[in-house]
């Protein structure tokens, strides 16, 4: 959630539907093409399979409603059309009334390979299949109910377990590292990046030092947590979340892995 962007979300009519333009649709087409093939052998079981659930055009963005039919009768939730940018108040509001944001509008040629602000693409194809999945939903559902309650300064915090699970989170299946979080799932670079390269580092996940580390939104990310199963995100839903914030304040955050002096959002 950026403070400024020259994009302009696209209205829904009274059906929920948006016209999108031939060249949205083709930017669409295009991303997809470039990105699926990616994830066949790198995402988790669990995204492969919402994968299939919703059934994604390959040729055109999707319509909301339609992801909202399987989204709904798998886990209750549904999508939210919103402006290019919300604020974190109205981020954890949706949230909490199991409801996930998507920001009408796509990605112009101009920043096809990288974008800060979090366009349909992202949202929809990067988050939206872990959406048909319990354990993601209930993770997603907690998350949002507590950061509605939250103060200013305890949403930092939060925004940092976000980070590093729902955007930029990977996950131990068998013997092989898979990734979970849809940061990396709508990034080719990232995809690739966050598995194969010897870069950066991949430590345990902990509750407490997720909380605990800064990050960048325009970079490499430098660090991911791995999850011990994708079910442990049910046990991070039951684990008093709070207290660790309270925790992490009183830690301290880590040193930041990048240069401090460009843009972060800590």
């Amino acid at each position: 959630m950026t403070k400024e962007t020259n994009y302009q979300s696209r209205q829904p009519d009274d059906k929920g539907l948006i016209a999108w333009s031939p060249e949205e649709n083709l930017v669409w087409t295009e991303l997809y093409a470039r990105q699926r093939p990616l994830i066949e052998k790198r995402a988790c079981e669990q995204y492969l399979k919402g994968m299939e659930l919703l059934k994604l055009p390959k040729d055109g963005i999707p319509q909301l409603p339609d992801i909202d039919k399987v989204l709904m009768a798998n886990t209750g939730w549904k999508t939210a059309a919103v402006p290019a940018l919300i604020n974190f108040g109205e981020f954890f509001r949706l949230l909490a009334n199991k409801q996930f944001p998507v920001a009408t509008f796509i990605r112009t040629r101009e920043q096809f390979d990288y974008l800060q602000e979090p366009d349909i693409f992202h949202e929809v194809f990067g988050h939206c299949p872990l959406l048909t999945n319990p354990a993601f939903a209930h993770f997603t559902h907690t998350y949002g109910k507590l950061g509605l309650k939250a103060s200013k300064e305890d949403r930092v915090f939060l925004a940092r377990l976000y980070w590093f699970t729902v955007e930029f989170g990977l996950v131990k299946s068998g013997n092989d590292l898979k990734i979970y979080g849809g940061g990396i799932l709508s990034s080719p670079g990232e995809t690739v990046y966050s598995l194969d390269s010897d870069i950066p580092l991949r430590q345990p996940f902990t509750v407490l030092d997720a909380l605990r580390t800064p990050y960048r939104i325009d970079i490499m990310q430098p660090l991911y947590y791995i999850l011990p199963s994708f079910d442990h995100l049910f046990d991070i839903a039951e684990m008093d979340i709070m207290t660790w914030v309270e925790k992490a304040k009183s830690h301290g955050l880590f040193p930041a892995l990048f240069d401090t002096k460009a843009r972060q959002a800590s």
